[in-house]
């Protein structure tokens, strides 16, 4: 079988658990109170009327357990005021109900009401290489359904600065894949695949006024979660339990410190923002306002590699060593990995 066959072949098979999440909102009507003499005037005579229901936005998810259960992304969901229906291949239509959000790998996890639906194959990101066949499937634009685009695993573990269009909230994406399959506006929690028709990534986001730039969440967070909450009933993240700012050699030099890399543990001027959270398991191992975290497990903390990228690999209730500078001392703290409430 030629690729062009085994890409089509692929198409084929994902493609009816590709579904569209349609987003839609209650909206004031506002009608012309005085009818056609307003003269020019229309807008200083507008009343509103009625509330109209309206189609606000639309993203992609797939579908992974037959009974229901879909993979898209946080942020496609993030409107509380919001309503969504999951439309599946066949132009079924099913309300949501949401399982579970991670926020730091933007996942979402939802069910819909529906049995013996055809799933996607969770495959594994962990062994990507450049230049392999990447599929990217979903809701273009919030618009047209059952886009397909083809192209290569561009990149490894990019990063990315992403802002919601609804909170304003800006969001570090790490670890993404990059690839030059077209993913688009609505595009947003569709699958990224490989050429065997398994999962590799969540489709995230585009870089506007680039071309053949795009980036997938990889699948292997999500395979996490989804365990997570089929043993657990809920997403689970290693907590630490203190504050820090990330060293760079621009702080260090401002600041004095002696080396340009660490997270410097310290407080906010907020209530309740202790530089460690009192009783949480970095107080309990002993951290102190403006120790400086160099390693954590025998990693090094910098800008690229975060403390908090670097918890992501641990388990709660792990052993985990700090390498902490005191007082220009270095010294090693053992930690119990709590959970984060």
């Amino acid at each position: 079988m030629n690729e062009q066959t085994s890409i089509t072949e692929t198409i084929k098979k994902v493609l009816p658990a590709v579904v569209s999440i349609n987003i839609s909102k209650n909206v004031t009507v506002f009608e012309n109170a005085i009818g056609p003499y307003a003269n020019g005037f229309e807008e200083f005579f507008v009343i509103p009327r009625k509330k109209k229901k309206i189609k606000v936005g639309g993203g992609s998810g797939f579908v992974v357990g037959s009974s229901g259960i879909v993979l898209t992304n946080r942020h496609v969901l993030e409107d509380p005021g919001a309503e969504y229906l999951v439309m599946l291949n066949d132009d079924r239509k099913f309300p949501v109900q949401v399982l579970a959000k991670d926020p730091i790998n933007d996942v979402t996890i939802l069910r819909i009401p529906a049995e013996n639906l055809p799933v996607i194959e969770l495959g594994d990101s962990s062994g990507l290489e450049l230049g392999q066949t990447a599929i990217a499937f979903g809701n273009a634009l919030g618009t047209f359904k059952d886009t397909v685009s083809v192209g290569v695993v561009s990149g490894l573990s990019r990063e990315i600065m992403a802002g919601s269009a609804i909170s304003g909230e800006i969001t570090r994406l790490r670890g993404l894949i990059q690839t030059d399959a077209a993913i688009n506006p609505g595009n947003s929690g569709g699958p990224l695949i490989d050429i065997n028709g398994r999962a590799i990534g969540i489709n995230a986001a585009m870089v506007f006024g680039a071309q053949s730039i795009g980036f997938a969440l990889p699948i292997n967070a999500a395979k996490k979660d989804l365990e997570d909450l089929k043993n657990f009933g809920k997403i689970r993240q290693p907590f630490l339990g203190l504050r820090y700012i990330l060293v760079n050699r621009d702080f260090q030099e401002k600041n004095s410190l002696p080396v340009d890399y660490g997270a410097l543990v310290v407080s906010e001027p907020i209530p309740d923002g202790f530089a460690v959270i009192p009783g949480g398991p970095a107080e309990r191992a002993g951290l102190q306002e403006f120790d400086l975290i160099l390693e954590c497990q025998n990693e090094k903390i910098s800008m690229e590699n975060t403390l908090q990228d670097i918890l992501q690999k641990f388990e709660i209730g792990q052993n985990i060593n700090l390498k902490v500078l005191r007082k220009r001392k270095e010294q090693i703290l053992n930690v119990i990995l709590g959970e984060k409430r």
